[in-house]
Parts: C-alpha cells; structure tokens; sequence
C-alpha cells in the first residue's frame, strides 16, 4: 500500500510499577533520519529502538518522544547479613566468658550493631523494562504507518486523477498535430494564390515545405512516451511499496518530454495544452516529494 512520509503515532502501556508513553510524528525528507528524544534512564535501549524502527520506517523525517514514569523509584529493600550477626554475638558471648559478666544482649539490640541490617535500592530489571519499551514502540510504530497509509491512499487517489487528466490533454495534442498541418498547407496555399494570382502552383516545392514544416512540430516520440511516462507511473502507483524516487524520477522524464512539445509548438492550443501539462507535472511532483 501506498504510504505517505507524514504520520503520527501514539501508544501507552502502564502498570503498578511504570509508565511508557511514546509519540512518533514525521514530515518529507529524501532519506531515512530518525531523531529520539528519551529520558538518559533509556538511553541504552537506543540501538534497539531504531532497529524496531526501521523495520517500519524507510524515509522521513521523524520526531520520535518517548516519556517514562518508573513508580518504583526510591522503594528500598532490608538486606539482613546473617553471618555478620553471628559473628556479633559469637564475640560479645566470648566478652562474657572473658570478663565473666552477664550477658544481656537482645535481638533489638544486636540489630543495632553496623551493618547487620542495611537498606539497598530494588535493582532495575533491564530486561522487564525492555519488554516494555519493545512494545510500546512498536505499537507506535504500527499506529503510525496506519496514519501514513490513510494519507497515502489519499495521495494515490488525487495523483491517479492527475494523470487521467494529462492523458487527456497528451489525447488532445495527438489529435490536434495533423490538423495543425492540413490548416498550415491551406494557409501556405491561399497565400501563394494571392500572390501569384492564377499562376500554377508547383506542387514539389509546395510539398516540400509542408514536408519541412510537419517534421519540423512534430510531436508522435514525444506524446508516445509521455504516454508511456503516465501509464508507467499509474502502474508504479498500484506497487505503494518505497515507491517514491521511482516516481520522482518518472516526473521528470515527463517534464522533459512536455518541455519538448511546448518548444515545437507553433499552434496556440497546443502551447496552451503543454504549459497546462507542465503545471499538471509540477503539482504531481510536489505530491510525490512526500510519498515514501
């Protein structure tokens, strides 16, 4: 299907423990840039956001934010060293012994002791939060083509009328090209009639002129490809899949072509026809500069 480089797409995941929120937009580029605005908490999931990316991106420029809310943050855990603890009370027992005093230690009062019992911050499970992360942007990204699809299909609809429309005008000078010539010879014979009155028109140098004149606006190769050119691009409209420098450089083959026939012509209606077409080619490549 046919994609557009403009899109938006936006997808959230939240649960008890964090929150991902992440927003894709993008606008025409020639290549592929992709700029990601993140917090420094995700900065080492960066290489593995762009390679989701790019299994859905391949031109545009594209804005990608992603906003993440960790609720876990400053939660602690008690960590009770044991062994520590046994080796308190194995030494006050021997203070004891030693000094022969009574030993009053409580298990309050050995909790006191450093170290035995310490607070240390949860450690963050990377590969949990990459899950998350995983998922939320490609969900985005699924969104996102969405909306460049929608548009695209747009964009085919309103180019596939474009052509239809310069196929006609390429019809009209088809049709107009030998019409041109018969009205060029009656001209040319009225005018040589009234120049020379009654005398006998000799008809070699008279076909030899018309001759002249016919090759010289003829214009049979140049309609028969840009004919070609449009049927070309219709077909190519149908692929929709990274089809957009195919269709930028088929518009200027048929600029080239509608260039040629305006320099031919010397028929008012056909130089009306080729500027027509000429400006009908520059809106349909304004139109493709934003297609993937």
């Amino acid at each position: 299907m046919l994609k557009s480089m403009t899109g938006f797409g936006r997808y959230e995941i939240a649960n008890e423990e964090r929150r991902v929120v992440v927003e894709m937009k993008s606008v025409n580029h020639r290549y592929c840039e992709i700029s990601i605005k993140m917090p420094k908490k995700l900065s080492f999931f960066e290489a593995g956001i762009r390679n989701v990316l790019k299994k859905y991106i391949s031109r545009g420029k594209v804005d990608v934010f992603i906003t993440y809310e960790d609720y876990t943050e400053g939660k602690a855990c008690v960590k009770y060293n044991s062994e520590l603890a046994k080796e308190y009370l194995e030494k006050l027992n021997c203070m004891s012994e030693e000094f022969s005093i009574k030993n009053e230690i409580s298990t309050t009062l050995l909790a006191r002791f450093p170290e035995v019992f310490t607070l240390e911050e949860q450690s963050l499970d990377e590969a949990a939060l990459w899950s998350i992360v995983e998922e939320a942007v490609t969900k985005a990204a699924e969104r996102f083509v969405e909306t460049r699809q929608t548009e695209g299909e747009h964009l085919k609809q309103d180019l596939l009328a474009k052509l239809d429309g310069m196929l006609a005008m390429v019809d009209f000078v088809e049709e107009r090209s030998p019409q041109i010539v018969t009205e060029y010879r009656k001209k040319l014979e009225d005018k040589v009639s009234e120049l020379l009155g009654d005398t006998k028109i000799d008809e070699r140098i008279l076909a030899t002129e018309i001759t002249l004149f016919a090759d010289k606006i003829c214009v049979d190769e140049e309609t028969v490809r840009l004919k070609a050119h449009i049927n070309n691009m219709k077909e190519s409209l149908g692929e929709g899949v990274n089809i957009g420098r195919k269709l930028d450089f088929i518009a200027q083959e048929m600029n080239r072509e509608a260039n040629t026939i305006l320099s031919k012509s010397s028929d008012l209606s056909v130089t009306n026809q080729a500027i027509d077409l000429k400006t009908e080619i520059e809106k349909v490549r304004e139109q493709i500069q934003n297609i993937e």
